[in-house]
C-alpha cells in the first residue's frame, strides 16, 4: 500500500512547491520549484508518528495525517528523486501516549509492513537505481531496522545506497567515530558529495534534558543499547556535514496540519503560498555534552525580525523534535542532490 508513488494520482509527494521567501526584515519574495522529471536517484521515505486512530498499530488506511506528512516532509524531495513511501501499520500517537505503544509486537507488525514494501519496491520498480532512504522519528526507528539487517551486510545492495537522511531517531555510531554501533559499514556523511552514508540528528535549542528521548544512548529508542561509553547518538549537520557552524535552510508547508499535531506546531502568519522559508533565521552546529550528543540549533536574533521561531513544545525531553526535518529542509534537499549527482558520476 503506497503513500507516494510515481504514477499515482493525487500524490502528496509531488504537489506545488511555490515559497514565499520571508527575509528579517519582513520583505518578502516568491520562489517557484517544480518536481524533477526522470531523475536517476529514487528516495525511500518512511513518515514518523502521526496517526490518529485510536488502536495501538494504525491500519493501512491513507488518513489526512499521512496525506499531511508526506506534503511536510517528504515532496520537496521531489526536485531530486522519485518518491516511494508506503503505508505501513505504525503504532500510533494515542498507544505513545497511554503507554501501550512502542512494544515489540507492535513494532515487529509495523516493521513488517516497511520491509514488505522495500521487497516490493526492489523486485518492481527499482531497476538498479540509486535509493536515498529518508525517514523522522519512528520511521527512522523502522529504516534503520531495515538497513542494518538488509543494506550493512549486503556490498551489492550498499553500492546502491546513495545516502540515508535518518533523523530524530538516535542513530548510535562507536564513541568517537562514524560506525561501530547500528551500522558496521555504512559511515556518517562528512562532506556533501560523499555517498554511502548517513546523516542523523536531533534538534534541540539547549543541552538536552536528563532522561532526554533523543540525544542520549540507554533512554528512548536506544534503551536496548547500554550508556556504557562505548556508543554515541551519531549528529550530522545538514547545514554542514564537514563540521562547524552553517545556516539551516528551513521550510514549512503553509497548510494547517490536521489532529492533534497541528497545535503543537509553529504558528505560521497567513502566507499566500503553501510553504514558506525563513532564510537566515537560524544556524546549527552538533554538540556532544553531558553524556548527549545533539544538533544545536540557534537563533540568529537580528534586530527587529519577527519571523516565528520554533520552541519545545513537547517540553525538554523532547528538543524541537517536531521541526526536526523542516528547520533544515532546504539543507537536506540540497544535499541529496549534490549526493545524487556524485553517485551519478
Amino acid at each position: 500500500m503506497w503513500l507516494c508513488r510515481p504514477g499515482l494520482p493525487d500524490n502528496p509527494c509531488e504537489t506545488d512547491l511555490e515559497t514565499t521567501v520571508v527575509s528579517a526584515d519582513g520583505t518578502s519574495t516568491t520562489e517557484s520549484a517544480v518536481p524533477a522529471k526522470n531523475p536517476p536517484t529514487d528516495c525511500f521515505y518512511v513518515y514518523p508518528t502521526v496517526s490518529g486512530q485510536t488502536t495501538v498499530n494504525a491500519n493501512l488506511e491513507i488518513d489526512p495525517e499521512e496525506t499531511a506528512i508526506a506534503i511536510q516532509q517528504a515532496s520537496r524531495f521531489s526536485q531530486v528523486c522519485q518518491i516511494y513511501a508506503p503505508m505501513y501499520r505504525q503504532f500510533t500517537l494515542a498507544s505513545i501516549t497511554s503507554g501501550a505503544g512502542d512494544t515489540p509486537a507492535a513494532r515487529a507488525l509495523a516493521y513488517g509492513d516497511v520491509l514488505s514494501a522495500w521487497e516490493d519496491y526492489l523486485a518492481n520498480y527499482n531497476h538498479g537505481r540509486g535509493v536515498v532512504f529518508i525517514a523522522h522519528s519512528q520511521g527512522t526507528f523502522m529504516l534503520t531496522h531495515l538497513i542494518t539487517t538488509e543494506i550493512d551486510p549486503d556490498p551489492a545492495m550498499r553500492s546502491r545506497l546513495v545516502s540515508a537522511l535518518l533523523i530524530g531517531g538516535n542513530v548510535t555510531v562507536a564513541a568517537g567515530q562514524d560506525v561501530g554501533g547500528d551500522f558496521q559499514n555504512i559511515p556518517a556523511c562528512r562532506s556533501a558529495d560523499q555517498t554511502g552514508c548517513v546523516v542523523a540528528y536531533s534538534s534541540f535549542d539547549q543541552e538536552p534534558a536528563a532522561g532526554s528521548v533523543f540525544g542520549r544512548v540507554g533512554v528512548g529508542p536506544t534503551a536496548n543499547q547500554q550508556a556504557n561509553g562505548n556508543l554515541q547518538v551519531l549528529c550530522v549537520n545538514p547545514a554542514s556535514s564537514s563540521g562547524g557552524t552553517g545556516a539551516l535552510q528551513p521550510y514549512f508547508a503553509t497548510a494547517p496540519f490536521p489532529g492533534s499535531l497541528g497545535a503543537l506546531l509553529l504558528k505560521l502568519p497567513p502566507i499566500p503560498t503553501p510553504w514558506v522559508a525563513y532564510p537566515g533565521l537560524y544556524t546549527a552546529h552538533c554538540e556532544s555534552s553531558g553524556g548527549a550528543t545533539w544538533l544545536q540549533v540557534d537563533t540568529t536574533n537580528a534586530a527587529g525580525d519577527q519571523r516565528p521561531v520554533v520552541s519545545q513544545t513537547l517540553g525538554p525531553t523532547w528538543g524541537l523534535h517536531l521541526s526536526d526535518v523542516n528547520l533544515a529542509l532546504g539543507n537536506l534537499v540540497d544535499l541529496v542532490r549534490q549526493q545524487a549527482a556524485a553517485f551519478s558520476h
